[in-house]
């Protein structure tokens, strides 16, 4: 399966152990940022999560009213199981929604829900 899919990540799945551990590889990607969106912390308590990525505390973006505030982060280039995958990694504090990165098109993020 082609990695045709851009997934934008801000936190831990930057992490080796957590790409590994989700997508059974090291993703490849490049330095980008989320425009439009700023980043605060959520604890997270679910026991499978802070297994993989050894960190309870995770970070977590909402949309702002400035198009340039900005998050730092990596784009990757994934399959459509690798994004199931992510979907499945990530607990239900976080929605996958399509932004734009600074460096032109759109990529998939996960932000907070509601």
């Amino acid at each position: 399966m082609t990695a045709s899919i851009r997934l934008f990540s801000y936190g831990t799945l930057q992490l080796e152990q957590v790409q590994r551990e989700t997508f059974g590889r090291r993703l490849d990607g490049t330095a980008d940022a989320l425009l439009g969106f700023k980043q605060t912390w959520i604890e997270i308590t679910d026991p499978e999560v802070l297994k993989i990525s050894g960190e309870r505390f995770h970070p977590i973006v909402v949309a702002s009213s400035d198009r340039t505030d900005t998050v730092s982060g990596v784009a990757f280039w994934i399959t459509s199981e690798e994004l199931a995958a992510a979907d499945l990694y990530e607990v239900s504090d976080y929605q996958r929604v399509e932004a734009d990165l600074a460096s032109g098109g759109k990529a998939w993020v996960y932000i907070k829900a509601g």
